[in-house]
């Protein structure tokens, strides 16, 4: 499950070489308007990216993730705002997809500096509270990480390894 601190990104590393940003194959990222409609519009930006970039063989785990981990950002960290109607508020999650040979890795952004909370999976009957549990079961590895700088608050990521391309004759 998701930890704290720098090892956040930890499970990123792990088995796999090293991550070098400049090795991203593959990258695209979209902004989601702060009202429930961004979560299929997310589902939609995965399955157009991963039928560009050939990796539509994965779809089916990547956006059950990629819905999960929008649907947490919007139930979960955005600010409440009563002043404005959700239309009128501005974007304030970020889908990120990015592909090396061998992973891809969905990010999702949000203003929120608290860790996501994953709830005990022992209730499978309950409408909510098992975002995490699915992202943990589906995803190769997850975590989350705060951003620093002029950004404020965090990413959640999850991990897929992708099957290794065979080599063309």
């Amino acid at each position: 499950m998701g930890t704290n601190g720098s090892t956040m990104l930890e499970p990123l590393r792990q088995g796999l070489p090293p991550l070098d940003p400049a090795a991203v194959s593959n990258a695209a990222s979209c902004a989601l308007p702060s009202r429930h409609e961004a979560v299929r519009q997310a589902r939609h930006f995965t399955q157009r990216t991963l039928e560009q970039w050939d990796a539509d063989e994965c779809f089916d785990d990547v956006c059950l993730v990629v819905s999960e981990l929008v649907t947490n950002a919007l139930r979960h960290a955005l600010p409440p705002d009563t002043a404005r109607t959700p239309e009128q508020r501005p974007a304030a999650v970020r889908l990120h997809l990015l592909r090396w040979t061998e992973r891809l890795v969905c990010a999702v952004r949000d203003p929120s500096m608290d860790s996501p909370v994953a709830r005990a999976s022992d209730d499978f009957s309950a409408e909510s509270g098992r975002g995490l549990f699915l992202v943990d079961s589906f995803s190769d590895s997850w975590g989350w990480h705060p951003l620093a700088g002029p950004l404020d608050g965090k990413v959640v990521w999850a991990l897929f390894r992708l099957p290794r391309p065979v080599p063309v004759d």
